[in-house]
């Protein structure tokens, strides 16, 4: 489990095809997350719940298989790519963002983001599989983040986005057209499931 709020920015330095071609074997730069982090910990990679298997030398091994790559970003990540990181919940840890699992639940695409005071105002277009589960203030993860729905239509949702989330994240470089890992909220999937049918 995690919390959207990410500690640190990795570095990609490999992004390889397992031997059968299916899967993809990652090697994260990030000191931060490697120092404490052992084999076999949890690690979220761009929103994507991810297990070690290396750590060495301030990087850390990870392998996506086929599912995870079927609906995320993360076969398209490139050798230099910066990524969102943040090391699973420790018993003890400040809940300080919100409910995420890590599990994406489908790809959103950035319709437009406009200066908004010292912040930025980021649109993001979803599937209406994923739009039915967002509210406004309701909370919403894209590439790992953390974030409040400030509003919605019916092609996605607004995000005000603070000038420390733009700082420490990679959210500050999305243009137009780009790609984000979305997990929506887990309880409202729950909600909906567990709903009686009318």
């Amino acid at each position: 489990m995690f919390t959207g709020i990410i500690r640190e920015r990795g570095k990609v330095v490999a992004a390889d095809r397992t031997a059968d071609g299916e899967g993809l074997h990652l090697r994260i730069e990030a000191p931060a997350t490697a120092g404490s982090t052992s084999l076999g910990d949890s690690v979220s990679v761009a929103g994507c719940c991810l297990t070690a298997v290396a750590v060495d030398d301030g990087r850390i091994d990870l392998e996506a298989v086929p599912e995870t790559l079927s609906r995320t970003t993360l076969g398209r990540l490139s050798v230099g790519a910066e990524v969102n990181v943040e090391p699973a919940l420790r018993v003890g840890d400040a809940l300080g963002g919100h409910f995420v699992q890590g599990h994406v639940d489908g790809i959103g695409r950035v319709r437009s983001l406009e200066p908004e005071g010292d912040g930025v105002r980021l649109w993001l277009d979803l599937d209406p599989g994923l739009l039915r589960y967002c509210v406004e203030k309701g909370s919403l993860t894209a590439d790992g983040v953390a974030l409040t729905v400030a509003t919605l239509d019916d092609r996605g949702v607004a995000i005000a986005l603070v000038p420390h989330t733009l700082q420490e994240t990679t959210l500050s470089t999305l243009e137009a057209g780009a790609e984000v890992n979305v997990e929506v909220d887990v309880l409202a999937k729950y909600a909906e499931r567990l709903a009686p049918s009318r």
